[in-house]
């Protein structure tokens, strides 16, 4: 386990945590009421800003209730947050169904964010690449 310095804006909002043992996501909240008309989008504000260990990047990723019963689900998934980013977390939703605003609740739980280690790289210029199995296939290459 690592430990991630956070701060929060606001007393009464809750830290990131882990809804039951074992899961990889912890929920972010919002820390505002809003409501999101049918197709608009927002950026929705956490309160909480952390501070990522280098060598590990922060992925926000939709929770699946949100998407599934309300259409409500992040437009840039994975959003990536680097281990230098200090600001506030906050999190682009978007309201996919047709006819319903969603309206999100001060403290509601909006998106899961997953630390992952991350390597860096460095690009290495070469004449040609070695062969795979796969190839030059792109989209769709293997079907349906």
């Amino acid at each position: 386990m690592i430990q991630i310095p956070a701060v929060r804006s606001e007393a009464d909002l809750s830290l990131p945590t882990h809804a039951t043992p074992g899961d990889a996501g912890v929920d972010l909240r919002s820390s505002v009421t809003i409501s999101i008309a049918p197709g608009e989008r927002a950026l929705v504000p956490t309160g909480i800003s952390i501070a990522i260990p280098e060598g590990y990047a922060g992925f926000v990723q939709p929770r699946s209730g949100l998407a599934l019963k309300h259409g409500i689900t992040c437009l840039n998934t994975p959003g990536l947050i680097d281990s230098g980013y200090r600001g506030e977390l906050k999190v682009l939703l978007i309201n996919t169904d047709r006819t319903e605003s969603f309206e999100i609740v001060r403290g509601e739980r909006i998106a899961q964010l997953v630390i992952q280690a991350v390597e860096t790289v460095e690009f290495i210029e070469v004449d040609t690449l070695p062969d795979s199995v796969r190839g030059e296939g792109g989209f769709g290459h293997t079907g349906r």
